[in-house]
């Protein structure tokens, strides 16, 4: 059985850091795309970055780009989200996901960010930003 369990979460000011972490636990292989994913209150759920199976390539949404960075340890089955300069606009629930590599990168770009994409979802972490 799959599992995603985020950790990592909790309150900062603005300007600060977080380093966010999600165990991934029940794959067969690590031929698996992972993800980063928040919502804030009232919201919709909106990709944040995402990481291909080898850890080599990456997508991030406009809005963290040079701000954020997503790896991933495969010995360890791993994914983190360093978050930095953060701002009360980065307030939310954080969640990992994770969805099977079947796709080039160049198409999972198109639908990379969209939450029905993925197959496999944590509980999701909080974050809090305040001014």
């Amino acid at each position: 059985q799959v599992r995603l369990v985020e950790s990592g979460g909790g309150s900062v000011q603005a300007g600060g850091s977080l380093r966010l972490s999600c165990a991934a636990s029940g794959f067969t292989n690590s031929y698996y795309r992972m993800a980063w994913f928040r919502q804030a209150p009232g919201k919709e759920r909106e990709g944040v970055a995402t990481i291909s199976a080898g850890g080599s390539w990456t997508y991030y949404a406009d809005s963290v780009k040079g701000r954020f960075t997503v790896a991933r340890d495969n010995t360890k089955k791993m994914v983190n989200l360093q978050m930095n300069s953060l701002n009360p606009e980065d307030t939310a629930m954080y969640y990992c996901a994770a969805h099977p590599a079947v796709s080039t990168w160049s198409v999972w770009g198109r639908s990379w960010s969209e939450s029905r994409s993925y197959s496999y979802w944590g509980q999701g972490t909080q974050v809090t930003v305040s001014s």
